[in-house]
């Protein structure tokens, strides 16, 4: 690889006439910003498991009442990027939030897509431009940008779920922002009753034009049953996994980060593609080990780790008699967007 010049080999005040009219020479720092054959990655393989977070999740209802949190959420931060960033990859934000009963976390919009799926207890709900969700186990609910939503919770017992944003990104480029609002009026339908079937779509005079997110619950009993149908209609087939998609136009759900569901037979140890986008892995039911690049997490049910792109990611299903399946989100539209994405494991390296 070629040697460039250092910063410290240009005169002190040719450098020095060089910050006074903001002006930076590139040669020095030409091997940081474009590094050969693979990026420079802040995300680090991390792991928050959910038996640790949980008692300091319940504590945080005790010291802070919802009016003074707006939204009671642990972040799970990525130490490569620096806790104080909030972020677990270059475009993903992940918190565990909790509600309790009783409560209402109260109605606003903003410019980060968002998305969350509940891991523990019942009887709460997200109204999401005036479309009332059901939060059970598993569910998979969207918040796309700008649409108002808020959270109630009607049970007995906390309730608790992940948060998946593009928060950092829409951050970076100073998009964004908040707007408070007032308690939403329930409008009737339900975008998972009428798209409830695949394959079969509400007819022609269904009116659709005005939401391009036609479809904001996702049940986990509909997307577990598409994957125990797959893997037993193709025994052949080594991952099986579904992707979250919108049904009108068979695109991803949302359209900066990708979600999906993976199922591990019995026993399966399963090497994934190696690709450019980061991945965070939620473990939603059995018990799973996540090896990225030779460190082995051992997750249970509810734990949540992350692996930078470019990265080799082994999934193993510990258990030699029940499946596991795992919540999957990732950065691939984004990078199919920017025309960066890339698949190692079917294509060569890029030249430089």
């Amino acid at each position: 690889m070629r040697e460039l010049g250092r910063l410290e080999d240009l005169p002190q005040d040719y450098r020095d006439a060089l910050e006074q009219l903001n002006l930076v020479p590139l040669w020095p720092s030409l091997r940081a910003v474009l590094p050969p054959q693979v990026p420079a990655r802040r995300t680090r393989a991390t792991c928050w498991p959910y038996r640790a977070i949980r008692p300091l999740l319940l504590k945080a209802g005790e010291l802070t009442p919802i009016e003074k949190a707006e939204r009671r959420v642990l972040v799970l931060a990525n130490p490569g990027h620096g806790l104080e960033k909030m972020q677990a990859s270059a475009a993903m934000y992940l918190g565990m939030q909790l509600l309790l009963p009783g409560e209402w976390a109260p109605a606003h919009r903003h410019t980060p897509n968002a998305v969350r799926m509940i891991v523990e207890g019942e009887s709460a709900y997200t109204t999401v431009g005036g479309e009332k969700c059901t939060m059970r186990r598993g569910d998979l609910i969207l918040t796309p940008t700008g649409l108002w939503h808020e959270h109630g919770h009607d049970g007995d017992a906390p309730v608790v779920w992940p948060d998946v944003l593009d928060l950092p990104l829409v951050y970076y480029i100073e998009a964004s922002y908040h707007v408070d609002g007032a308690r939403q009026t329930v409008e009737p339908g339900q975008g998972d009753t009428v798209y409830a079937r695949g394959g079969m779509l509400p007819s022609v005079d269904f009116e659709r034009a005005d939401k391009p997110y036609p479809m904001l619950r996702y049940p986990w009993v509909e997307a577990r049953a598409a994957l125990t149908a797959l893997a037993a209609n193709r025994p052949d087939l080594q991952g099986v996994q579904i992707t979250y998609a919108n049904p009108e136009t068979g695109g991803d759900a949302q359209n900066i980060l990708g979600f999906y569901a993976q199922m591990l037979r019995p026993g399966q140890l399963l090497k994934l593609p190696v690709r450019s986008p980061a991945m965070v892995f939620h473990l939603i039911e059995g018990a799973a080990d996540v090896t990225v690049e030779g460190e082995r997490f051992e997750l249970d049910e509810a734990d949540t780790c992350c692996a930078p792109g470019y990265s080799e990611v082994t999934l193993a299903n510990r258990s030699a008699s029940a499946p596991a399946f795992f919540f999957i989100a990732d950065e691939s539209p984004l990078h199919r967007k920017l025309g960066v994405f890339e698949n190692r494991s079917l294509t060569p390296t890029r030249n430089p």
